[in-house]
């Protein structure tokens, strides 16, 4: 049996349903990944796991035990928010430690644990000031401090780096992702980043309009999606799609298993661009060039059809050129009309 089990769970609005049967299990001391666009459902769903929203239907098991309908602060998870929740008058240890002293626990204990989360999180030095004068960074990790402290059964995340900038963004992400290894905590993390989808996860899961598109480990999502949906929202930027009627001979290359109404999908690293009269590929225009630095991006027009490639060399080209645009036959996608992978 898994550590967590999320059995047919539903969740309606009056007429709304926004979560419409939802089916997974996690295991202990797995790192899940809730990803989506906007309004799929995915803090909702994190939400009646937390206990913050009830149910409409289904079950909800934690380490054997049902807790569908009990109480959030009985469920023995601890929240982390986007949006911090610290209380402005208290010192960090306080914040920290004000869970425990509600719940009775020794002053002696409350010392130790504070101690070691705020180690943990390079906090020691700021124990005794309060989130005024800490950095966004800072306020988030007191935050996770005082789930930390908890020793919760499970940890759940909010989105809880949308306020940083990128720098602390990236920072901060590195920080949890050691404090996952560190702590081997379960840990359910709602995102709508697929860059910490793809970097923090053990498993994804896609959700869209309430319901799971595909579960499995990045590399998996990225290379085998189950359906057009999941294939352009893993990545960046995200897989090109070309209808098997725009470019007959990209269609070719999928040696008669492409429908004729369905779709072909390279990621953008499949796709080759040479200055015009050096390949046997489509021709083409350059539209933009995005040079990263390590990285180039390359947007090109295929009669009519966009494409983007990405090379980790530089180009001499410019936008307005013609070229010469070939695919990877290996990395090619299949897709039938209504989105379904066919091949990989």
């Amino acid at each position: 049996m898994a550590y967590l089990e999320l059995q047919n769970i539903t969740k309606s609005f009056a007429d709304a349903h926004i979560i419409k049967g939802v089916n997974l299990a996690i295991e202990k001391g797995e790192f899940i990944v809730f990803v989506g666009p906007s309004g799929c459902g995915k803090s909702t769903l994190l939400r009646l796991i937390a206990g913050l929203e009830p149910i409409t239907g289904g079950r909800l098991v934690l380490d054997g035990q049902d807790i569908s309908h009990v109480a959030s602060g009985k469920r023995g998870l601890a929240m982390v928010f986007q949006s911090y929740a610290l209380y402005p008058h208290m010192s960090v240890y306080d914040n920290m430690s004000f869970a425990l002293k509600l719940a009775g626990v020794d002053q002696q204990t409350i010392r130790q644990k504070v101690s070691q989360a705020a180690t943990s999180l390079n906090l020691t030095q700021y124990l005794d000031r309060t989130p005024k004068e800490l950095s966004g960074g800072q306020r988030q990790r007191v935050a996770i401090g005082r789930a930390i402290v908890r020793s919760p059964k499970v940890f759940l995340f909010d989105e809880p780096l949308s306020n940083l900038d990128a720098a602390l963004r990236g920072n901060t992400r590195v920080e949890i992702h050691k404090l996952h290894k560190a702590l081997g905590a379960t840990t359910i993390y709602v995102t709508h980043d697929q860059v910490e989808a793809m970097t923090l996860a053990d498993r994804v899961v896609v959700l869209k309009d309430g319901l799971i598109e595909q579960v499995g480990t990045p590399l998996e999502l990225y290379d085998r999606p189950a359906n057009r949906f999941v294939a352009q929202f893993i990545g960046m930027p995200s897989m090109n799609m070309v209808a098997a009627d725009a470019v007959p001979s990209f269609s070719q290359l999928s040696r008669g298993k492409l429908p004729a109404d369905g779709f072909l999908g390279v990621r953008p690293e499949g796709v080759r661009v040479y200055p015009q009269g050096r390949g046997l590929g489509e021709p083409g225009r350059v539209d933009l060039i995005e040079a990263l630095g390590a990285d180039t991006l390359i947007h090109v027009d295929v009669n009519g059809t966009q494409l983007i490639a990405r090379q980790n060399e530089r180009t001499p080209l410019r936008a307005g050129e013609s070229v010469q645009v070939e695919l990877d036959p290996s990395v090619l996608h299949l897709f039938n009309r209504e989105g379904r992978a066919l091949h990989a």
